[in-house]
């Protein structure tokens, strides 16, 4: 099976220390009825690696919304699924099944779904079957907005046009994020396109670590968070030194490094 990862010539960066690192925004309600949400995406390798160190990154990161990639698919996944959602403190939103081929949306209980907008793609023979997760989402006053958890291909034509694919999961004027493992650097075609559409959360507003693979050398950027432009990025990157992450249960957890990001979801109406 071949490795989830574009080649890259590598070139260790130090990530950032605790005594560094700016204060994260909590998520909560805001006066006006806005929301500032808390998103994770993590490609967690089916679960393969260390399932106890995942779970104590998740929740100490804790998010509202978890955006998965690589959830198991081929032994009971929705059992498997169900255990992660309730070990993290979550519960399914969508994904994690046939038609989403991978991606998850987990989220805690007050986080409301709309809709469900789960999508498998065209595949091309020999490859990987990949689809979207996504949902329509509603968090105490905030506007409905949509959410899509990706896993994008390793063939580079495939990879192109699931790109081109990534607009079509929000209605117009829709408040949303795409988030996911999208196996293309920053000046990649695909990546380029979608970020000259909608804000690359760790570019507009960094925080954390910026490299994403692999964990115990991160040198590669291929894992991150997207915001149309109504929504507010208040911080996004890799949480090394956040309260409760650990350089060892980040290298034990799974062969990918989290993306944290705080986004403000405006009021309804």
């Amino acid at each position: 099976m071949p490795v989830e990862q574009p080649p890259a010539a590598p070139g260790p960066v130090p990530p950032a220390r605790e005594d560094d690192l700016p204060e994260l925004p909590s998520s909560g309600a805001e006066p006006d009825g806005a929301q500032r949400v808390r998103v994770l995406s993590y490609n967690i390798r089916s679960l393969r690696d260390d399932r106890e160190a995942l779970v104590r990154v998740v929740r100490a990161c804790e998010p509202d919304v978890v955006c998965i990639q690589e959830s198991p698919r081929y032994w009971k996944p929705e059992k498997q699924a169900a255990w992660l959602a309730r070990r993290t403190g979550n519960v399914v939103l969508s994904g994690g099944g046939r038609i989403a081929a991978g991606p998850l949306l987990l989220g805690r209980l007050k986080v409301d779904v709309l809709a469900v907008r789960d999508r498998l793609l065209p595949k091309t023979r020999g490859l990987h079957a990949r689809g979207f997760a996504t949902a329509l989402l509603r968090i105490g006053g905030s506007a409905p907005f949509a959410v899509t958890s990706c896993h994008l291909s390793l063939d580079p034509a495939e990879r192109l046009r699931q790109f081109e694919l990534l607009p079509g999961q929000f209605d117009p004027g829709e408040p949303g994020l795409i988030a996911g493992d999208f196996n293309e650097h920053p000046d990649g075609p695909g990546w380029r396109s979608l970020a000259a559409r909608y804000q690359d959360a760790h570019t507009v507003a960094p925080w954390g670590g910026t490299h994403t693979s692999v964990p115990d050398n991160p040198y590669q950027r291929i894992d991150a968070v997207f915001a149309t432009p109504g929504v507010e990025v208040l911080a996004c990157g890799v949480p090394h030194g956040l309260p409760g992450v650990s350089p060892a249960d980040l290298l034990a957890a799974t062969d990918h490094l989290p993306v944290l990001a705080v986004v403000r979801i405006p009021a309804a109406g």
